[in-house]
């Protein structure tokens, strides 16, 4: 009777915690990721070899369930994050993750750009229209339009950039009617829209969508980049890193692991990202020796700051860079003396 009991309970526990596993809380949980080594992401046409690696870093992010939520509120390198701190008001995990995978592209985009400048090998530039990132309830647009849409042209006119539609849409008068065609899955069509005036926003007028240059970036020689399904544009230094190190011969490794965050922007401009100190403790799981922290003009509070005090709780002796731009990054490498083999 009482081995029956026990088997019961345990029966009843396993049950109770396959539910508890996949209810879903209304909090997004962040935790350390890995360390990516870019090599075999970056492909440049005859581009050269490499002793060491530049790694990009990541954090993982999933919704939290209730062993999660608790596990979160004892790890320090774990984060909560109410959903509406992540998505958009209004914005599906679908929307949310299209968002996410354009700025991955966006900044490889601007990588590409940054290090083909850098090595003096040229690029240029194919405007395919603009892409809907996301769509306003009460608005014209909403149900009409949605995120992942390629709009071509409005009133019959053809536009290269997002700066471009939104000063056409800027001149029209409250309950003039635009048409946009655009193209969804492959199939064009063409919807009628008014413009009105933001609900919260009386001073603003539009069809309440937001909108994204759609831009390929075509440089010579040819670059292939594989990043899957990573998301976000954290990535987006260490990726002008290892193109530029493709490019030239120099080999700007120098045989060490070298990792590092931050996004970029098409003058070289390195910005801050979140889950620094996350990016950190993955970084030195896998053994990276070097790492770049956007340092924010030196900025209190800023992401170099955070990465220092991470390696000094986590008692890692790597080498912590703070770089600005892109030129810091590379100024430091060139002075960096080669790693002597064991």
């Amino acid at each position: 009777m009482k081995r029956k009991l026990i088997i019961n309970s345990l029966i009843i526990g396993v049950v109770v915690s396959v539910i508890l596993t996949f209810i879903q809380l209304p909090y997004y949980v962040t935790k350390p990721g890995m360390a990516q080594e870019l090599d075999p992401l970056v492909e440049v046409e005859g581009g050269f070899e490499e002793e060491g690696n530049f790694m990009l870093t990541t954090v993982r992010m999933g919704k939290a369930n209730v062993f999660t939520y608790i596990w979160s509120n004892f790890n320090k390198y774990y984060h909560l994050y109410p959903v509406e701190d992540i998505r958009r008001e209004g914005e599906s995990d679908e929307e949310y993750n299209y968002r996410q995978l354009y700025l991955m592209e966006d900044s490889k985009e601007d990588a590409i750009t940054v290090a083909y400048h850098y090595a003096e090998k040229p690029v240029s530039f194919k405007y395919h229209g603009v892409f809907v990132m996301g769509v306003l309830e009460d608005m014209p647009a909403f149900e009409k339009l949605q995120v992942g849409d390629r709009i071509h042209q409005i009133d019959n006119l053809s536009f290269e950039t997002a700066e471009e539609f939104i000063e056409y849409v800027s001149k029209k008068q409250v309950n003039e009617e635009i048409t946009l065609t655009f193209e969804r899955n492959g199939n064009e069509q063409t919807v009628e829209l008014p413009i009105v005036e933001f609900p919260d926003q009386p001073d603003k007028k539009g069809i309440g969508i937001a909108l994204v240059t759609d831009k390929e970036v075509l440089p010579t020689p040819p670059i292939y980049i594989n990043t899957e399904k990573i998301g976000g544009p954290s990535a987006g230094l260490m990726f002008s890193l290892e193109i530029y190190n493709q490019l030239t011969e120099e080999d700007m490794t120098r045989g060490y692991q070298i990792a590092g965050t931050g996004s970029i922007n098409e003058d070289g401009i390195v910005g801050r990202i979140g889950g620094i100190s996350q990016k950190i403790v993955a970084a030195d799981k896998s053994g990276v020796e070097i790492f770049f922290a956007p340092n924010e003009k030196g900025a209190e509070g800023s992401n170099y700051q955070e990465a220092l005090e991470t390696v000094k709780e986590i008692g890692s002796a790597m080498k912590i860079v703070p770089v600005d731009t892109f030129e810091d990054a590379l100024d430091y490498l060139r002075k960096l003396p080669h790693k002597k083999s064991n």
